[in-house]
């Protein structure tokens, strides 16, 4: 297996710096691979180039069995990272119980195929529905009893996460959405998650595509699944297409220098903030293992961090905190999500 950068959320924990994002490998994201056996094929060849960490979901339908079967292929099961998470319908928010927390863990622990879960990270729709405070507890409850190493939240905002340290819940990591395009952790995260320890594991440095060659100097898309019109409508908070434009310019004069791609700048300007551990890139019909090593091995220097910089000078930042946007029920951000997804994850 290829040496790849990794970095140590816990003591005796560590994980690769470029986590394979599993979300584009569920029906609702786009269906990935035609079969399992060529999804397992990926895994593969991922692992072999040293890109052991997966992230999955219990709202992924079906990743977490995939990811669980080929852990049992494996001489070493324990040679990959499995990061899942616990997002219960918002429609059920105000019912959930101790047990319906305990049995989303035995289901995600039956799945996967293992006694323990690596990282549990939890979400939750709405601050205004009380509960929260349960599942953390019970969350901590299977930690202690050994069904779960560690604990990590998702699209939560800054004061909450705070809240949750000073409740003593052990938070290791944050996911959140991060890119040139959404600096919101750069408000109030990044200061705190360097205080408190916390890691922050980022997805949508690439803004779902957006920021690539494909799209310098092309036209804004018409045709968007629910991922691409998440990072359009953030195009729109900094500014708009042609701010993107001027943009992906300024990178593709970086990536001519260091010959490689926007994309590949993109996500190492988010991977060199000190307040991110990991980023996230989706894994679907193929592997991108020779993309996510060339990132690994790409440097950007002083020179390039400074043009960077001047174009972040007078480009917004979207409002609010983290995840405040989606948040909104009145904003076009939140009404493109689904927030009840049970049925496509059940089993």
């Amino acid at each position: 297996m290829s040496e790849a950068q990794r970095i140590e959320l816990a003591p005796g924990y560590s994980i690769a710096t470029i986590i394979n994002g599993c979300w584009q490998l569920a029906p609702d994201h786009g269906g990935g691979p035609a079969s399992g056996e060529q999804t397992l094929r990926i895994f593969s060849e991922l692992l072999e180039r040293g890109f052991t960490t997966f992230d999955c979901a219990d709202i992924y339908a079906g990743t977490e069995e995939l990811l669980g079967r080929f852990r049992s292929l494996l001489a070493d099961p324990d040679s990959v990272q499995v990061h899942t998470k616990y997002v219960p319908d918002r429609a059920l928010l105000s019912q959930l119980s101790t047990v319906d927390v305990d049995n989303a863990v035995e289901r995600s622990l039956r799945r996967l195929k293992v006694d323990r879960l690596d990282l549990v990270q939890f979400h939750w729709w709405s601050y205004d529905v009380p509960g929260c405070d349960l599942v953390a507890e019970r969350l901590m409850h299977a930690q202690q009893t050994g069904k779960i190493r560690l604990l990590g939240v998702t699209n939560f905002d800054t004061p909450h996460i705070r809240q949750f340290i000073d409740d003593g819940v052990p938070i290791v990591s944050l996911q959140a959405q991060y890119s040139l395009l959404d600096r919101r952790p750069e408000k109030r995260m990044a200061g705190f998650s360097a205080a408190s320890g916390i890691h922050m594991l980022s997805y949508g440095a690439l803004a779902g595509g957006l920021l690539s060659d494909r799209y310098l100097g092309a036209a804004p898309p018409t045709a968007m699944n629910r991922s691409v019109q998440k990072y359009r409508l953030i195009i729109e908070e900094t500014g708009g297409w042609d701010e993107l434009q001027r943009l992906l310019r300024r990178l593709r004069i970086i990536a001519d220098k260091h010959d490689t791609t926007i994309a590949s700048v993109a996500a190492r300007w988010v991977l060199d903030q000190g307040a991110v551990a990991a980023i996230i890139l989706g894994t679907g019909k193929t592997s991108r293992a020779d993309e996510k090593s060339a990132l690994s091995e790409l440097e950007l220097d002083d020179e390039d961090r400074h043009s960077v910089a001047e174009q972040l000078e007078s480009q917004p930042i979207p409002r609010g905190d983290m995840y405040d946007l989606e948040r909104d029920p009145e904003g076009p951000h939140a009404r493109i999500i689904k927030t009840d997804l049970r049925d496509m994850a059940a089993g």
